[in-house]
């Protein structure tokens, strides 16, 4: 696969780029961490938004859809990322954003309406039952016909996109961490694992061990069931969306040592938890840990 492939208009940085991280907190713990910058694999659609999204995209134009129609908050990436692809594949968007519509729009959702998405709202109440048949099939009847994307973008081929991640590290490794926001990604990551290493997510949501079920019937829906992974709860720093001055200091702490500004919602919250375990000698000496930069 070429470095910079191209598909519908969007150059893609692929294989994304595996840096090793020289970091003396986890040097002294005899650990190797490198990071799998997938956030650099298309700023508009970065990480494992085109993961998600890239099998979707195809089955959307072989079934003859030329729109696409998602779920998401007033601050979604998802939306953002869904708007973006959209518009270089030439498809229609549709984003059923959950609340109320406030105006001046924020600048995610501008962002999406600038790039073409329609934008509709749905009561709070309904939105928890959004895919239900008798809701999208009043989605239909009021937008007309659409190929539906779940919210996060997660499914059974988002779970296949996302196990090409581990397939592009030519590295030997023992252990491969990411976020956890709806389990698509995770879910891919450990059913794409060579024998012998595991995946540890991190939740970004509070009270996320619901998250082990998601994970575990999304691995099932794809068909590909593993039991080499798990989920760390207790790194969310307050919730999702949510910061604590610890997570700010962490995030300072990192750009100082290393260039990288982390996207604070996900990515930084599951590297803070990265470096606890090494602290607290999670990890043997000697171990390979890699760290998916999402985006």
């Amino acid at each position: 696969m070429s470095p910079h492939e191209r598909s519908a208009g969007l150059r893609l940085q692929l294989p994304s780029p595996l840096v090793e991280l020289d970091d003396d907190r986890a040097a002294a713990r005899g650990v190797r961490l490198l990071l799998k910058r997938d956030d650099l694999i298309n700023p508009e659609v970065p990480g494992n938004k085109w993961r998600k999204l890239r099998l979707n995209l195809d089955a959307a134009q072989k079934q003859g859809h030329d729109t696409l129609l998602t779920f998401g908050g007033a601050y979604s990436n998802h939306i953002r990322a869904i708007a973006a692809a959209g518009r270089h594949y030439g498809l229609a968007t549709i984003g059923v954003i959950r609340g109320e519509e406030h105006t001046p729009l924020n600048p995610s959702l501008a962002y999406a309406a600038d790039r073409g998405m329609r934008l509709a709202y749905m009561d709070r109440t309904t939105y928890r039952v959004k895919h239900e048949p008798e809701v999208t099939n009043r989605l239909r009847e009021e937008f007309g016909d659409f190929y539906l994307v779940p919210e996060g973008g997660s499914n059974a081929l988002a779970v296949r996109g996302c196990m090409e991640i581990p397939a592009e590290i030519a590295e030997p490794f023992d252990v491969i961490c990411c976020a956890v926001g709806t389990g698509g990604t995770l879910a891919g990551i450990a059913a794409g694992l060579p024998e012998g290493a595991r995946a540890i997510g991190f939740s970004a949501l509070k009270g996320g061990s619901f998250l082990t079920e998601d994970v575990r019937g999304l691995q099932a829906t794809a068909g590909t069931p593993t039991g080499n992974w798990r989920i760390e709860t207790g790194f969310h720093f307050g919730g999702f969306a949510k910061r604590r001055p610890e997570l700010d200091e962490f995030i300072a702490d990192f750009g100082q040592r290393h260039g990288i500004t982390l996207e604070w919602v996900y990515v930084a919250k599951m590297l803070a938890g990265v470096f606890a375990l090494i602290e607290q000698g999670t990890f043997p000496e000697g171990t390979t840990v890699i760290a998916v930069i999402t985006g």
